[in-house]
């Protein structure tokens, strides 16, 4: 039988070694919260010159947003990231298309030929009027054609009753029409209110998780299985920070979703594991503790496995070819999920095993010691 328990010092040495790490960029600072927490503006758009991201941030400074930020995202669509820029619509919307309007030729008419009567001279001297010419009927005039404006796309109406509004045509006069794909908003304070309920959620959610466990398996049950969801969020948030350092990578509202979900997903397995070991402690009796818990992980790690691999295909699937707005999101649940067998398995139970086992030295050194202490007859 294979020993799973007497390794556990190797388990431990490795959870270290992918926490340890997270740990040090987290208090660096390597963790990028997006506009959801921070607060801000950030629109996609696509401008028909197709401008890079160096030029559009150029411009942006030159419009006094040097605070700016532009991203490629692909397509011909650039991600700008700006302070939080007020987008309330006007009554009565104003396209852009309406700013340069195209004049139409009005028409002009032709001033009619006149004849006029030239005096001749006769032989007594005297003045003879000549008869005018019979005027011929003047050309009726012809309006010039109106040019026809040629067909063009219906554009995005965008509005400019706003600061966000007077932006965006600075922009479209740079770089031509725009074809916005989203835009947000996000004040401070929401921002705040958002960063506070996500770690209000976490911690009641830990503490609800962590009293169930007490009062269904006990103390040392409910403890070991708080230190092994506690491993979990720190791979899932150390993992991004450090993807945040070194690639940018930002964490949306999202990301707290998954955090819990990879907390409900691990405590599961982990109950799993536990009920199993408390179901052989009666029926195993009189058998060392850490033979009982390496009997049910044996027993329960091809469901565990097979589980988790379900999930961890069907996530993988989301993170290659899913949308990229629930890419954060997918991430950290693969993470989390993988996380999470690991250490339902490898840390939960054999913190269990190492602490009884602890106790089981401590309680034979106290009750030697008693012994010794007793006066000898």
């Amino acid at each position: 039988m294979f020993d799973i328990v007497g390794k556990r010092n190797w388990y431990f040495a490795f959870s270290a070694l992918i926490t340890i790490p997270g740990l040090i960029f987290i208090i660096l600072g390597g963790l990028k919260p997006s506009v959801d927490y921070t607060g801000g503006t950030v629109w996609q758009i696509r401008y028909a010159s197709e401008p890079s991201a160096d030029e559009v941030l150029a411009a942006l400074v030159e419009l006094d947003h040097p605070e700016a930020r532009v991203t490629d995202v692909g397509g011909g669509f650039l991600e700008i990231r700006t302070d939080p820029i007020d987008l309330l619509p006007p009554q009565t919307p104003i396209p852009i298309a309406s700013i340069a309007e195209t004049p139409t030729a009005s028409p002009t008419a032709t001033a009619a030929p006149t004849s006029t009567a030239e005096p001749s001279a006769s032989g007594s001297g005297s003045v003879a009027p000549t008869p005018s010419p019979t005027p011929s009927p003047s050309p009726t005039a012809t309006p010039a054609p109106t040019a026809t404006p040629a067909p063009t796309a219906t554009p995005v109406p965008i509005y400019r009753d706003t600061p966000f509004d007077e932006l965006q045509v600075s922009l479209i006069e740079r770089f031509g029409d725009g074809q916005p794909r989203s835009i947000t908003t996000v004040g401070p304070i929401v921002g705040s209110e958002l960063v506070r309920s996500s770690v209000v959620l976490i911690v009641i959610g830990e503490l609800f998780i962590l009293a169930y466990l007490w009062v269904r398996f006990g103390f040392r049950y409910g403890t070991a299985a708080i230190v092994a969801l506690l491993h979990d969020v720190l791979v899932v948030v150390g993992s991004f920070a450090m993807l945040g350092w070194f690639f940018g990578m930002e964490f949306d509202a999202l990301f707290v979703t998954a955090l819990l979900t990879v907390i409900g997903f691990s405590v599961h397995d982990t109950i799993v594991v536990f009920d199993r070991i408390r179901e052989n402690r009666a029926r195993h009796a009189g058998e060392p503790f850490g033979a009982i818990v390496n009997h049910s992980i044996l027993q329960t790690l091809g469901r565990s496995i097979n589980t988790s691999l379900t999930v961890v295909v069907t996530l993988a699937a989301l993170l290659l070819l899913g949308p990229a707005t629930i890419r954060t999101f997918t991430l950290a649940l693969l993470i989390g999920v993988i996380s999470g067998t690991y250490s339902s398995i490898f840390n939960a139970s054999q913190l269990l095993a190492a602490w009884y086992e602890w106790d089981g030295v401590r309680k034979e050194k106290a009750a030697l010691a008693a012994r010794s202490a007793r006066p000898s007859r």
